[in-house]
Order: structure tokens, then sequence, then C-alpha cells
């Protein structure tokens, strides 16, 4: 089956960032387009399985659901009232046991709806289209059936999850469960390839390489994680090539698939953005910020639930500035809101106690709607940086930051961490396990026997803590430094020998203090954008059109000259400064579409076993130094305690052959 033939031209016209492109997909191409004939002005029911609706919510709110006329939304396994007069739009996964709730809703004489218009989620199978088919009652009352191969979670303007949770338990630990693991990438594959569908991008497709430590070492399944899903990735793709109206015949885009163990650092070390501190800090569930407002009538305070989201301009501006550049800016928009707002003066008593005059009373009743949407938002971000602020200052956030810094660049090593963890009892326990964390990814050996056993009891750390360590420690394979043994009891040995993760970036303007840190991914986006990354370690599935990747790359990619690169344009993950009403940051919103024009290729990147906000962060500021749209997919999107945990969950990794 084909997908619908919708106007994706019509995309191309104005361009628009990914999550744009998704969200128009749903609400143009599959419930728009439900609207014809005698049903345009009849309110539609939209019916989901569990995956559509979070899919759904990913990119749209209610409100835009209602405004292409859907009066209701229903669960597909849920008891429905029946509605035989009105139309239903199924956005449903292509499952047998959706397609057998499909059939029993529109079957009988007196079907729930009046006609279904059937859009799936991915590709469904000939065996199931042709089980519709045979049922003669149902076939006329079906308004539509297209495959929207939109199967995804649009988690930001340039990312997205495929759902798959549990993919670091199931693809990296106990591999006696082989069948489970491929299952797990076989759902990945055809998830990663719809966004392609979605976006009528044809990827040249490449993957990180599997290692082995010589050549008697048999390369496991792990090893091939990234090979294995791009080889379903590409399989997928090459079949859109053929039933997709309007996809492309040759390359438009690249893609590159690694896995977590490109960089173990990146998901316990702490990151100083504003995003990252209130998910790494806050206790969030997801996106929702719950904080106390003061009670109506004087009552007592009330808890209220807010969506830290693209549509909150507060956030879209500071999401990812440093905290410290966060908390600046957020006071002074509150002085220059109050200074320049007439309610807000008055609410402020800087006019004095004099009395008011009509012109001042007319001003605040005039000022007073938009004074209270404003100054809530604004003591919503006042309240958290203060929040975060405090809990930095509280727990001496900053020391260890400094220190797992000066690990990660080689200026600390084994005897800095020995001394912290002796000085700084008090430190909390995850705290004090990210940072062994952090230093069994430089110094893996450091962590063998005896050695590590004794580390993890000067931290008093538990020891599920300590399977945490190793699995990270193991995920990548036996440690490079391997077995320069030493005695039992041996944590002072090799203590003035340093190693460094990263190295400082030439060129990169250091504004705020501990903001050097950067994820590995950085490195492989600027190699990509260049054409410079090693074809030997990130092989290619598909040899590049030439006549679409010729010579010179540059031109291709419409990428400025070098040395403009940074100075192009203040990037909005940056400092839009100041602003005419000392609040607005509306321009953000304004001009994030606009910023995406006349674009070179689209980069995707995609990382199995989770994704970091980092990496999120650093591929928004590479689109803005490349003038290429980068896009950041993942299994799933983790904070340090989440992913800790899952790793925690995984099977003793070195109890297997590596």
């Amino acid at each position: 089956m084909s997908m619908s033939d919708s106007d994706s031209s019509s995309y191309a016209s104005d361009y628009k960032n990914f999550k744009q492109i998704s969200r128009e997909r749903l609400l143009h191409e599959m419930l728009r387009s439900a609207k014809t004939g005698d049903s345009k002005s009849t309110w539609k029911v939209l019916i989901m399985d569990k995956l559509t609706v979070k899919i759904m919510s990913h990119s749209c709110k209610m409100a835009d659901i209602t405004d292409e006329g859907v009066s209701l939304v229903e669960d597909i396994y849920k008891r429905r009232q029946p509605l035989p007069t009105m139309d239903a739009i199924y956005f449903i996964q292509p499952t047998r046991e959706n397609i057998i709730m499909f059939l029993s809703d529109m079957s009988g004489r007196t079907p729930l709806y009046r006609k279904a218009f059937v859009f799936f989620s991915s590709s469904i199978s000939r065996e199931l289209v042709m089980e519709i088919k045979k049922d003669a009652l149902v076939l006329p009352r079906i308004g539509a059936l297209r495959e929207m191969n939109l199967e995804y979670f649009a988690i930001d303007s340039q990312g997205f999850v495929t759902n798959n949770e549990r993919a670091l338990e199931e693809l990296f630990g106990d591999e006696e469960n082989h069948h489970k693991a491929v299952a797990c990438l076989n759902v990945m594959a055809m998830r990663i390839a719809t966004v392609f569908a979605s976006l009528r991008e044809f990827p040249t497709v490449r993957f990180r390489a599997a290692k082995t430590i010589d050549a008697t070492t048999m390369t496991t399944f792990r090893d091939l994680i990234p090979t294995k899903l791009a080889a379903g990735v590409w399989d997928c793709i090459t079949k859109y090539k053929k039933t997709i109206a309007n996809f492309p015949q040759t390359e438009t885009c690249e893609l590159l698939i690694i896995d977590r163990t490109i960089d173990q650092i990146a998901p316990v070390i702490h990151e100083w953005t504003y995003d990252a501190m209130c998910h790494d800090l806050l206790n969030m569930d997801g996106n929702k910020y719950v904080h106390e407002v003061p009670g109506k009538d004087g009552g007592l305070p009330e808890k209220k639930e807010v969506l830290l989201e693209d549509h909150d301009p507060i956030w879209l501006e500071l999401r990812h500035a440093h905290i410290a550049d966060a908390s600046e800016r957020l006071h002074e928009k509150m002085t220059n809101f109050i200074s320049k707002n007439k309610a807000a003066q008055i609410q402020h008593g800087s006019r004095g106690s004099g009395e008011m005059s009509t012109r001042d009373i007319q001003k605040m009743v005039q000022a007073l709607p938009q004074y209270s949407e404003q100054i809530d938002k604004l003591s919503l971000h006042v309240e958290i940086a203060g929040k975060i602020n405090r809990i930095i200052r509280e727990s001496r956030l900053r020391d260890i930051g400094q220190l797992e810094q000066n690990l990660v660049f080689g200026d600390a090593g084994m005897k800095d961490v020995i001394k912290f963890l002796t000085t700084n009892e008090d430190a909390s326990r995850e705290n004090k396990l990210r940072l062994l964390m952090i230093l069994a990814a430089i110094y893996p050996e450091k962590f063998e026997g005896e050695t590590g056993l004794n580390l993890v009891k000067v931290a008093r750390l538990t020891n599920e803590d300590m399977i945490a360590i190793n699995n990270l420690r193991m995920l990548v394979g036996q440690p490079e430094a391997k077995k320069t043994s030493t005695g039992a009891f041996a944590l002072k040995f090799d203590i003035k020998k340093k190693r460094a993760a990263r190295k400082d970036r030439s060129g990169e303007e250091e504004t705020w203090q501990l903001s050097r840190f950067y994820p590995i991914l950085e490195e492989l986006i600027e190699k990509i954008n260049k054409n410079e990354l090693s074809k030997e370690d990130y092989p290619c599935l598909n040899d590049p059109n030439p006549t679409v990747h010729g010579v010179p790359y540059a031109q291709l990619h419409q990428n400025p000259p070098a040395h403009s690169m940074r100075s192009r344009r203040t990037p909005t993950w940056a400092r839009p400064r100041g602003s005419d009403d000392g609040y607005s940051s509306d321009s953000v919103l304004k001009h994030s579409s606009s910023d995406f024009k006349k674009m070179g290729q689209r980069i995707f990147i995609f990382i199995v076993g989770g994704a970091t906000r980092s990496e999120l962060r650093a591929c928004h500021k590479l689109t803005s130094k490349l003038r290429r749209e980068v896009i950041l997919g993942s299994t799933s999107l983790d904070d340090p305690a989440t992913f800790i945990t899952k790793l925690k969950l995984l099977t003793a990794l070195d109890d297997l052959q590596i």
C-alpha cells in the first residue's frame, strides 16, 4: 500500500523544522483529509491505541485536534458508545489485534460509526489488508485506508525517540535472549524509517563499525548493534522508494547510527544548562513541573502543573543557556518588566503612596490581563532558577562539577578523586557514584578486582552502585590499558598519571565556568559536515550518488566560509538579550522557523541506548553553526538518574565474553 499522495511539496515551499512537519502531517494530512463530501461540517471521533495516543500528544495539543473537527478522542480497547451518525478517524498501529477491534466496530447491521477513515502508523502487511478487504460489510464503510508511516515521538523541534525504553537492557544485557534483542531492533528500525517517510528524505546510511580487540576475539551481538540496525533501516527505506509517492530516489540527507558505548561520560556528568539542571535536580515527571501558587481568596496554596515546552517563549530562549546566565537574564527581565509595565509599577508601589490619578487607574486596567500572564511566567522561571541555585549551593555542586570537568580534560586524576571522597563525606551518594562512573569511563583498569571494591568503600557506596559502575565500564569491552596488575590494595598506584577523555576545543569561546564539557557527538557531527568521518570506522551502506554528493562538499551543503561560521548569527540557544517590554521572548518563537530557511542537507544522528540533554543541545548549537538542521534520534531521552537505574538493571556484563 502506498501512503497518501498529499502535498509534500507544500513543506518545501516554506521550510519547516522536523517537529512542525510531524505536526502538520497529523493535523492536515490525516485529520483534515477526513473532511470529505457531506462530512465537512460534521464533528468526528478520533480513535487511537496506547502508542498512537503518545505519538499524537508529542506533536499536537488537544486544541489543535478539536480545531480539525474532532469532538471526542477514544481508546480503541475501551468500551465505546455507538455514534452511528458520526464519522470516525482511526489512527492505529497495523497489528492483528487492532484490525480485529476495527472490524468489530464497523461490521454488522449497526456499526459504531457511519464511516471510518483509517490511518496506520506504519506499513501494514498484505495479509492484514486482505483481512479487511474480505469483509464485504465493512468495505463500503471505509472512507480512507492509508499508511501514515509516522511512528515516533517528536520530543523536540529537532529530536525524536522510538520509545524503546528497555533497549539498553534488551540489547546490551544477557545475550542469551537473542529473540528479544532482534525484535527490539526490528521495531526500532521501522520507527526510525518512518521519520524519513514523514520528511520525504532518502538518507545515506552510516553506522559505527564493530571493533574487536584483535583477530582472535569473537565479535558479539552487542558489537554489531549499529550494523544490524543500519541494515534494518535501509531495508525499510528501500521499500519506501517503491511505495511512497514523491519519495526521493537519490540521497537527500545523512544518517549516522551509533550506540551509547560511543560516549560513557555524557549520560552521567553534570550538565550546567537550565534545561539539564531542571531535569537533573528537580525530580520532574518528563517535562512537567509542579509548583505552589497562592490559593484563591487568600486560601491555602494550591499545586499547579506546568509544562516546560516550546510554547513557553522564556523556556525556549533560556533552556540551553548556562544556569548562571539564565538566572542573570531572568533577573534582568523581571527588573525591566516592572520598570516598563504600568500595572506592575502600580502593583509594586513604585509611584509611592500618593493617590492614583484616573489615568493611572485606566492604564492599570488596560495592562492587567497582559501583566497577569507575563508576570506568572516570569515568576515561574524565577522560582525554578532560584530552587536550582539553592540546590547547587547546598550540595556544593560547583566543587563536584569542577572535579568532573577536570577529570574529563586530564587536569585531575585518581589522587584528586580520592582526596574529594575522603574530605567530602557528606556529598550525596548519587553525586559520588556519578563521579566514580566518570572515573571508570576514563580509567577503566582502576576498577578491576580489589582496587575497584576499595574505591567504592572509600565512597561508601553499595554493591548495587558497584554494578552500575562495572556495567558502564564494560559496555565498550575490555579496557585499553589492560592489566597492569598491582597488589591487592592499591589505591595509590599510578595516581600521578592523568588521562584526558576530551581535548579543549580550539575557537570555542568559554563564557561560563563549568561549560567546557561537550559530548563526543559534537565532534562526529562536525566531521560529517566536513566529510571527514572515517569510512573505515563509520562505513556507509549505500554508496552516495556522485551527482548528489560530489566534490566540492562545502558547495553542496551551502556552508558559509569557515572564518564566518561562528559570527554568522547569534544562535537561539545563546543570549537574545533585552526586549522592549522587559519580558518578551516572542522574537525567539517568531524567528525559529525562518532560521531554517536556505539550509544545507539535514544530518540525522541516532543513538541506541538513550540520548542525553547535552547531546540534544549540541544538535541545536550545530544547526545554527553549520546552517544544517541536525536531528537527534534515540531509543529514549535519559536524565542521569534514569540512565543509572537502567545500568543497574542490566545483568553483570563482565560475566560475558567481550
